[in-house]
């Protein structure tokens, strides 16, 4: 994997939400808000803010447990690299991992039950995003985090596309995404990455200590924002973003629902 250049946690939040605003829990607020979502203004604090705390709606569990000093770069790999890309380890994708988290294998076992006519669920998205692909070759975010370089990647964002990505000719796959990777020395410490008891209690008492915060922060900045007020930056707690002079934009339509 090659770093390429350092970007700022403010525009990885624009593109995970970008990623996500297709679900339910927007119906109410995806004509107010898409063209912030969208047509982002990475330099405007206030938009920031109000992205980050539509993305908590969903996700403020999961991005609380990233470690303080992450780093985010925008990166790129080689077929090399695809060995040691793992899907995030929950959900429907422990089901079919096996054990075996490495997105490789995963695509080979979906590819299988595809071949045999088992398909179960998750076979069936991902054959459904892959046909998507087949047919349009816009390219998106895939997020991953990890601790450098040279050890595993764990997909955060991006699970379904980059499986199914994995059943076209390698090419494809290589020049199909933009990558955004989160790197820290201390990303064992994170149960999205590495799962174990010590990092599961964390998780869990890190959902009960922000479970009504949250709450709060979302009305804070949602209600003026309807009322066209300011919106203020620091009410959202979360992992502090490193400060970065490079800011650029980019944006999956709003028209695919990404997977």
């Amino acid at each position: 994997m090659k770093r390429l250049r350092r970007i700022l946690e403010t525009e990885v939040i624009s593109e995970f939400l970008k990623a996500e605003f297709y679900h339910r829990e927007y119906d109410p607020d995806r004509h107010e808000f898409e063209i912030v979502v969208y047509e982002a203004n990475l330099t405007d604090d206030a938009e920031n803010s109000l992205r980050r705390a539509l993305l908590f709606r969903r996700r403020a569990g999961m991005w609380r447990e990233l470690p303080p000093d992450t780093q985010w770069w925008e990166t790129e790999i080689d077929e090399d690299d695809l060995q040691r890309i793992r899907v995030f380890p929950r959900a429907q994708w422990r089901g079919i991992s096996q054990g075996n988290f490495g997105a490789l294998a995963v695509a080979d076992r979906i590819r299988q039950q595809l071949l045999s006519n088992k398909a179960g669920p998750l076979a069936e998205k991902v054959q459904r995003v892959l046909e998507r692909m087949q047919s349009n070759d816009e390219k998106s975010a895939i997020i991953l985090i990890g601790l450098d370089e040279t050890h595993p990647l764990t997909l955060l964002e991006g699970n379904h596309r980059f499986v199914a990505s994995l059943m076209l000719p390698r090419e494809r796959v290589l020049r199909r995404f933009r990558l955004i990777t989160g790197l820290s020395p201390h990303m064992e410490d994170c149960c999205w990455y590495k799962t174990n008891l010590p990092t599961l209690s964390r998780y869990l008492r890190n959902r009960i200590k922000y479970f009504w915060h949250r709450e709060a922060d979302l009305k804070r900045l949602l209600e003026p924002a309807r009322n066209g007020k300011k919106v203020f930056t620091e009410t959202i707690v979360s992992p502090q973003p490193v400060q970065e002079d490079e800011k650029s934009g980019g944006y999956l339509g709003a028209v695919a629902k990404p997977e």
